[in-house]
């Protein structure tokens, strides 16, 4: 059964395409970890009536430990030496967390999605099983220990006590498993990477485990053909859950049972040793050796996959991974043979129990030690001198003044709207600062967000649930702005719309609206199919989504819908950016949003950088003009032009934000002490807060609203350039 999970997880991990659901096997590994740890231990406590900890722990030491060391050891040189700086400083600190086997609680902490993450993975994620194993052998025997205790067998006249409770030992277990199981149920749907990386909602698959080696007994006593038969069904179930259940399947929730169930089955069915079953199969020398290493290849399999292509430049393809995995079980076998083994079986380790607890102790301190020396001699990613502190004056200028080329709007208003001559001069100073720092060649110290903070600088509503999941199909209630208006807006569109929104909520506060945030990932706000890549099949819950939109706006009557979406999806969702399905789906869903009432709002894209602009930097602290984008390659200006007649022809505005981040011929990466982009797409939430006022201006353009007072309040203001004409907004 080892063989069969260390195969589903190395497979998948190859991205063998038919196994969507191998990580299931980590699920089977539990079951079988709590079926063999738990008979060990009550083994003991029947023959003796105690457990011996120390010789518990000794042993999990011996077996799991010097791999342990060895693998991590080795990551952590090959990612100090080929991984960029950015992402070496984070991947150290989570090898420091798998020496002390708390890495499953840090990759929690740090939300990383195991599943759908978008920015690279760890070399070291594979340890987030090993640390929650690690914490299951720590507890497990004294959860056995208590619960044995609970009531125990006693002669007649309760003279002594002659063993512990099975019965107490069962129920304990029973219970723990329904408590575990209904908490993981439960937070996959609050929070999918808590409830995949924690002890609490992964400590049911190993109490089944500890269910069945009670039931061993009993179990023993099935005929040949049912347990056959149990076998072989339990085995069909594993495999169609590696094959089935995807990454887009909310995990491990309810989808767990199936791997977990169907690996008790298999091992329930072994219980009677029949001659017919999986045993056929999976009792074959082959797969015994696959099992044999299968910890060691666990262990390898990962970071050779992670750091390969950092070792040699490029992506590598299908043909290249497999060859990863074999690379990497030959690894597995010459480790097991070296270091596995002979620790394990080490009769100079077990004649003095305290050599093993010191060679725990000495192997953990070891590991720490070599990733924090490791990040000790990466480059830092602090850069030097002192940036201009980005700032931009809102002082309004007087009512009826107006600045060439200042940015028009298609309402007609009795006398010349303040706001178009306030955006013009803000938007000026925008540029300004974009292209002062176009030249810049070092990193500034004074950078906000720091590039180790990039990733995490993102707006609320990515994190509080109000950007919707992935499979969620009715709107969270998401109200923001100034909640008491009764003027709102709606913000509407996929995570590109989300990126913008502290903007918005400080334009909404400014303007004093209430703002709706209906956001989700990867649902473009256009009247389109859109095929999902990840379920392999029609992205329906995007459709269902969109319609709920639409009939929300219908119920609220909102003053303005704005619309944000990425430039980037490429053919595989069914189509393309700027193609005619495009602009028809863009032009068919403001339509239908001005047929309900509000104003239509489309934001223009976003520069598209080819990397990942924090990385980027971290390698060039010295020469950061190497990450900056040329517009051309940035934005399809020709694509742009597209959409704008589109969504001017049916009946919206549209606004172009590249003079926000980009001159005529090039897009900055870093605006004065500001980092733009959290990753290779995404705006810092930091910035999108900095261009607030010129977000205010444009709504109020929009909305024909008129500044509150005549009397100008002033930001912090920067020396800035006469105002220069922004792009046209329609």
């Amino acid at each position: 059964m080892r063989a069969v999970a260390i195969l589903a997880v190395v497979l998948y991990h190859a991205h063998v395409g038919f196994l969507r659901g191998g990580f299931t096997g980590v699920d089977d590994f539990y079951v079988i970890s709590g079926f063999l740890i738990t008979g060990l231990l009550w083994r003991q406590l029947e023959g003796g009536h105690r457990i011996s900890f120390r010789s518990f722990y000794g042993r999990r030491i011996q077996r799991l430990l010097p791999m342990s060391f060895v693998v991590l050891v080795a990551t952590a040189l090959v990612s100090a030496r080929f991984l960029p700086p950015l992402q070496a400083h984070a991947s150290l600190k989570d090898g420091v967390s798998a020496a002390f086997y708390v890495s499953n609680y840090r990759f929690a902490a740090l939300q990383t999605n195991y599943l759908t993450a978008g920015i690279p993975p760890s070399p070291f994620q594979q340890y987030w099983s090993l640390s929650l194993e690690e914490q299951f052998y720590l507890v497990w025997p004294l959860l056995l220990l208590g619960a044995s205790m609970i009531w125990q067998r006693r002669p007649p006249h309760n003279r002594r006590v002659s063993g512990p409770s099975r019965a107490g030992a069962v129920t304990a277990l029973a219970v723990l498993a329904v408590a575990s199981f209904a908490f993981a149920v439960w937070l996959t749907g609050v929070s999918q990477p808590w409830a995949f990386f924690s002890l609490p909602t992964r400590a049911w698959e190993l109490a089944v485990g500890g269910l069945v080696a009670f039931a061993a007994p009993w179990l023993g006593k099935l005929n040949g053909r049912s347990a056959a038969l149990l076998g072989w069904g339990g085995l069909a179930v594993v495999i169609g859950s590696a094959v089935i259940v995807s990454s887009s399947v909310p995990y491990p929730g309810t989808a767990a049972l199936a791997p977990v169930l169907g690996t008790a089955a298999v091992i329930a069915s072994g219980c009677s040793s029949p001659r017919r079953g999986p045993i056929l199969v999976l009792g074959r020398t082959g797969a015994r050796l696959i099992g044999r290493v299968s910890y060691s290849w666990y262990l390898w399999h990962w970071p050779v996959l992670i750091l390969a292509p950092y070792v040699v430049g490029h992506a590598l393809s299908l043909g290249a991974n497999l060859a990863l995995v074999l690379g990497s079980f030959v690894l597995a076998l010459i480790s097991f043979v070296t270091v596995e083994d002979p620790v394990r079986l080490s009769s100079w380790f077990r004649a003095v129990p305290r050599r093993v607890m010191g060679l725990g102790g000495v192997l953990t301190a070891a590991a720490a030690s070599v990733c924090l020396v490791s990040i000790s001699t990466l480059p830092s990613l602090t850069g030097q001198g002192t940036a201009p502190v980005a700032r931009l004056s809102t002082a309004q200028p007087a009512s009826g003044a107006d600045h060439s080329g200042a940015q028009k709007t298609t309402l007609s208003t009795p006398h010349p709207n303040p706001y178009v001559a306030q955006l013009a001069s803000v938007t000026a100073q925008v540029q300004q600062a974009v292209a002062r720092s176009l030249p810049v060649r070092v990193v500034p110290a004074n950078l906000t967000p720091s590039l180790s903070g990039a990733n995490a600088d993102e707006p609320r509503v990515f994190v509080d649930g109000c950007l919707d999941s992935y499979l969620a199909t009715a709107l969270e209630s998401c109200d923001f702005g100034d909640t008491s208006s009764p003027t709102s807006v709606v913000l509407f569109g996929d995570s590109h719309a989300a990126m913008w929104f502290s903007a918005v909520d400080g334009a909404a506060h400014q303007l004093e609206l209430s703002l709706f945030n209906w956001t989700k990932a990867t649902c473009p706000p256009l009247m389109i199919p859109i095929i999902s890549p990840v379920l392999g099949r029609n992205f329906v819950e995007c459709d269902e989504w969109r319609q709920d939109v639409l009939d929300r706006i219908a119920q609220v009557h909102p003053a303005l819908v704005i619309l944000g979406v990425a430039r980037h999806y490429t053919d595989i969702y069914g189509f393309t950016p700027y193609s005619p399905q495009w602009l028809q789906g863009m032009s068919a869903m403001i339509t239908a949003i001005r047929k309900l009432g509000p104003q239509v709002l489309v934001l223009g894209p976003v520069p598209k950088p080819p990397f990942d602009v924090p990385g980027c930097l971290s390698v060039h602290l010295t020469k950061a003009t190497a990450c900056k984008v040329p517009l051309n390659q940035g934005i399809n200006e020709a694509g742009l032009a597209a959409e704008r007649r589109a969504v001017t022809a049916a009946g919206g505005t549209y606004f172009d934000v590249s003079p926000w981040l980009c001159t005529t011929t090039t897009c900055a990466v870093m605006v004065d002490n500001l980092l733009v982009y959290r990753d290779d797409n995404h705006l810092t939430d930091t910035y999108t807060t900095y261009l607030a006022p010129a977000m205010t201006d444009e709504l109020g353009i929009v909305l024909g609203r008129r500044p509150p007072t005549a009397t100008p309040t002033t930001s912090p203001t920067a020396t800035v350039a006469p105002a220069s004409p922004p792009h046209d907004s329609g």
